[in-house]
């Protein structure tokens, strides 16, 4: 799937991405400030949360529940320096809970990611608007 938005069209591109029924595991791969965030902030409120929601860059990874009390982990390994970390934090668990997991900065832990995922790659335009391709 290819879609190019707007910022004030995110929430019909969130609801894309999820129509497209994607894995569970969603790695969020661009440049930082694209929006990778912002558009996980959307995912997880078309999911259902009613929670504010925010990014993990210091606690590495946020829990949220939706309106059936699933989960849904927001990771963000910008500043780990090896896998270890990720390991030490439990990712595992988180990976194969058959929860939604969003991942950015994925290329950090590139061999704990299992087989089965989807991935998410945003460039902004020079107009200023997203260009998004879900694989």
């Amino acid at each position: 799937m290819n879609i190019v938005f707007s910022l004030d069209q995110i929430q019909d591109a969130a609801e894309q991405i999820i129509a497209q029924n994607p894995r569970k595991i969603i790695l969020f791969n661009g440049e930082m400030g694209v929006g990778k965030t912002t558009l996980i902030k959307q995912l997880c409120k078309s999911l259902g949360v009613k929670d504010a929601t925010s990014s993990p860059t210091f606690s590495l990874v946020n829990e949220y529940q939706n309106f059936d009390n699933q989960h849904v982990y927001h990771f963000d390994f910008y500043r780990i320096n090896k896998e270890s970390e990720a390991l030490d934090m439990g990712l595992d668990d988180y990976l194969y809970s058959g929860n939604w997991c969003f991942i950015e900065w994925s290329e950090k832990i590139s061999s704990l990611i299992p087989e089965e995922h989807s991935v998410v790659t945003i460039e902004l335009l020079a107009d200023g608007k997203r260009k998004l391709e879900l694989i």
